[in-house]
């Protein structure tokens, strides 16, 4: 069991990128005719700042990158690449050190490539042209210490099909992602309004460099997201016509084949994309392989709608007279919502509850503004103010997010969080203003508008949250003591239990190893103490339920 679940979790975020595809899929090339072939010269302006023509790539204040790009798909991409590559080796440098740690023996190494060699057989033939030459002139600048792994190209396409996969084999990419929209009455200024966490989690060293994106297209509707190097796909941007995306996973069956990555799909809609009749048009010509639902919305509609796909079937989900929208991993289409699986989901995972939860803070929070969004956002307290412990899946602020946005679309406003989680300042960008005839004689300085930026989290300088923070090296500790079967100390136990006294999680794994050790009656105590606590989902509740039927057995 224990391996198995190693397979699936190194599937879950890095199945793809050890794919070297089938014959046809290693000898594609995308379309490079036509397009500007220069290799870029880069600046070095300072340890953070570089430049090559008009684009450039700097790190501001809050820590996060700011990426500036514009051309045709391999100018795009030959600048990405030569601008990032030091952070394009890092971040894969984590991915693969990650798979000899979690998959370090060589024979099921090759096994997965073996596997994933059959499975992306199709993805270069869902991914269009244009994506594809842009991903390959980042992979110019890609090291070649991984061709081991899959050469430069197929390595950076089969990437971008990470989150898919990882979600369809094993809904462990469904962590808990949370988006909402407000508009009319229920905004402050009665125009549209939304924001989301992405709570994709990848590893500390992963979150650490997250990119603010501006890309300026040759084709197209110039367009922010916030990505990671070497990713063009979208999670989370809004374009210049004011037309937002994200993207939320749902429950999904194992496909046989991979298809249009999701991301890709989303870049699609935000580069092309002006209204919401145009984002549905894109998403239906798309073949996708997992399910998901897409939040957009749209200045120009002064709305938002749920697009919701899967391999199978499409829907679209409007409020009915309202002016709020949520949503978190679970399909509400009148085509989607009576699924088998999505009912499963509902009943399994803790997506109704952090619905439910965004719900009441809707309800106390009568015109939603920027300020009040990333409260929402940054929320860590269960259903009536109920205290989940940090780190509960069942909060909307779960303490591992990628990122927080929040956008306002007709003021062409976006505000990205920065580290650690949600909870530092929520940086504000002016999409009129980042594009507005940028030229190279500019000075090159953060695009932030700073008068606009959200505060940081009070939260930061609670005993809280450093607690928090050591609770989550001591999790680490205890895995380690639970697989490996070794002894703890009483004072680690009590310790460990102090740093977050509110969270399941910790008198569970207590008994799990009063369990080990035989000491059922002190077994018996942690679990049942558990169960007082808010679990974060059903399957975890009953697993406790039948620890307990176990104990109850061997006690006198």
């Amino acid at each position: 069991m224990k391996a198995l679940f190693q397979l699936l979790f190194l599937a879950v975020f890095f199945l793809t990128i050890i794919s070297c595809g089938t014959s046809k899929s290693i000898q594609n090339k995308p379309q490079l005719d036509g397009y500007n072939k220069a290799i870029p010269v880069v600046n070095k302006l300072s340890k953070t700042t570089f430049s090559t023509g008009n684009s450039f790539f700097l790190k501001n204040k809050q820590n996060l990158w700011e990426l500036y790009v514009e051309g045709d798909p391999l100018e795009r991409g030959m600048a990405i690449g030569s601008l990032t590559d030091s952070l394009l080796y890092k971040q894969q440098k984590v991915f693969f050190n990650k798979i000899n740690e979690l998959l370090p023996s060589k024979f099921k190494q090759n096994t997965l490539k073996t596997f994933l060699k059959w499975y992306g057989r199709e993805l270069y033939l869902n991914v269009p042209e244009e994506y594809k030459t842009e991903i390959y002139g980042i992979s110019e600048y890609s090291s070649h210490d991984f061709d081991n792994i899959a050469p430069p190209y197929l390595r950076s396409l089969y990437l971008h099909a990470s989150h898919d996969i990882g979600h369809a084999l094993q809904d462990l990419a469904l962590v808990g992602c949370s988006s909402f929209a407000a508009w009319g009455e229920k905004s402050e200024d009665g125009n549209l309004i939304l924001g989301r966490n992405f709570d994709f989690y990848a590893g500390d060293d992963f979150a650490k460099d997250k990119i603010v994106a501006f890309i300026n297209p040759k084709e197209g509707h110039p367009f922010m997201m916030v990505t990671w190097a070497g990713m063009i796909g979208a999670v989370s941007g809004m374009n210049k016509e004011g037309l937002t995306v994200t993207i939320n996973a749902g429950k999904s069956k194992i496909p046989l084949v991979a298809k249009t990555p999701i991301s890709i799909l989303t870049r699609e809609i935000l580069q092309y994309a002006s209204t919401i009749d145009e984002a549905i048009a894109i998403a239906k010509k798309r073949k996708v392989f997992v399910s998901e639902s897409i939040m957009v919305g749209s200045a120009n509609d002064g709305k938002a709608i749920i697009i919701e796909v899967t391999p199978n079937n499409f829907g679209v989900y409007e409020v009915p007279n309202s002016n709020q929208l949520i949503c978190t991993n679970h399909f509400q289409s009148a085509e989607l919502k009576n699924d088998k699986r999505n009912q499963f989901q509902i009943e399994n995972s803790h997506s109704k509850y952090r619905y439910d939860r965004m719900e009441q803070l809707f309800d106390v929070n009568h015109k939603i503004n920027p300020q009040i969004a990333s409260n929402i956002l940054r929320n860590k307290e269960g259903l009536n103010n109920f205290p989940l412990g940090y780190g509960n899946e069942k909060a909307l602020n779960q303490l591992i997010a990628h990122h927080a946005i929040i956008f306002k679309p007709k003021e062409r406003l976006v505000w990205v969080s920065s580290n650690p989680y949600q909870l530092g300042e929520f940086v504000c960008y002016d999409l009129n203003k980042v594009f507005e005839n940028r030229n190279s004689n500019e000075a090159i300085v953060s695009l932030q508008e700073e008068n606009l930026n959200i505060p940081k989290d009070t939260f930061m300088e609670t005993t809280q949250y450093s607690d928090y923070e050591k609770f989550r090296v001591e999790d680490g500790k205890i895995d380690t003591f639970l697989e490996n079967k070794k002894d703890l100390s009483l004072d680690f136990a009590k310790k460990y239990q102090s740093l977050n006294p509110d969270y399941w999680g910790v008198y569970y794994k207590i008994g799990l190893y009063f369990y080990q050790k035989r000491h059922y009656q002190l077994a018996q105590e942690q679990m049942e103490k558990a169960l007082t606590k808010e679990i974060t989902t059903l399957p975890e509740k009953e697993e406790i339920q039948k620890y307990l039927k176990k104990i109850k057995r061997k006690l006198p």
